[in-house]
């Protein structure tokens, strides 16, 4: 049975430069570099929805399971990645974008050792679409918004992290975020008598709906969710529960800075 298009959220960054990336993978049947209509429609669909202006670039990886021959291993990873980049072509996805198109052959294995070989060999079956996004530039906030707790916090400072910030329609943290709330951790735990409220945002729904739906609990508590997950992961730094509270505040806070910055979570500063 075909393995169905999954999406891999990673956001990798290099140690000299923030760019960031986003890794989409698509399963093979055995030995076949074809794919069923929805999994083609479906790894269109993740591109399409990605804010054009933001990529950079595309790379296409295709890849093996250690069985068969080096030759013949490396040709059929050519061709699945060769699959995913016509079919990109076919619905309008520029080729000049596309700067990598390279098979890189069968993924070896210490098959004595793995687990479940025959789930690791279905995994490596697969093609990674890789987008490169530009950097997203900084934002200067007037009033009483600032980017870390200051040396003397009041009542009512408002906390927005510049690198907390969402996919669109996820509440997942990304890599970015938690290394942001690391930072943030360490300071709330200098500061042990500040208590805030951990305030979610959504960008891009129409004004009549408040509240947008998380792609990954089908439900429409998106800003809800990504508060909670911030709350969680604070939480999980030692920041003791009594301090914090979080809820959604939908689309109704708009920065009117672009919409990237809307998929965003902030404190607010409720007792000193």
């Amino acid at each position: 049975m075909l393995k169905f298009l999954k999406i891999l959220p990673l956001f990798l960054f290099g140690l000299m430069n923030a760019q960031e990336e986003v890794v989409h993978s698509v399963y093979f049947e055995f030995d076949k570099f074809n794919l069923k209509a929805k999994q083609l429609s479906d790894v269109v669909a993740f591109v399409k929805t990605v804010d054009s202006t933001r990529i950079e670039s595309i790379e296409i990886f295709g890849y093996c399971d250690d069985r068969g021959k080096d030759a013949y291993n490396v040709k059929l990873s050519q061709n699945r990645a060769n699959t995913i980049q016509q079919e990109f072509i076919k619905n309008g996805i520029k080729n000049k974008v596309i700067v990598t198109i390279e098979g890189k052959g069968r993924v070896l294995i210490d098959d004595d050792v793995v687990e479940n070989l025959p789930e690791v060999r279905s995994k490596n079956r697969r093609v990674d679409v890789v987008l490169n996004f530009k950097p997203l530039p900084k934002i200067q906030i007037p009033g009483y918004f600032h980017n870390t707790i200051s040396k003397n916090p009041t009542v009512g400072d408002r906390i927005y992290l510049d690198n907390l910030l969402f996919d669109r329609g996820s509440s997942v943290l990304t890599l970015k975020s938690k290394k942001e709330l690391d930072r943030m951790a360490k300071l709330l735990l200098k500061h042990k008598n500040v208590e805030f409220e951990i305030q979610g945002h959504v960008c891009c729904t129409p004004n009549f709906q408040k509240e947008a739906i998380d792609r990954h609990t089908r439900k429409r508590k998106l800003s809800h969710n990504r508060a909670e997950a911030v709350f969680k992961y604070l939480k999980l730094k030692k920041i003791p529960e009594k301090r914090m509270t979080f809820k959604g505040y939908g689309n109704t806070v708009p920065l009117g800075k672009g919409p990237e910055y809307d998929r965003r979570v902030e404190l607010l500063i409720t007792k000193v």
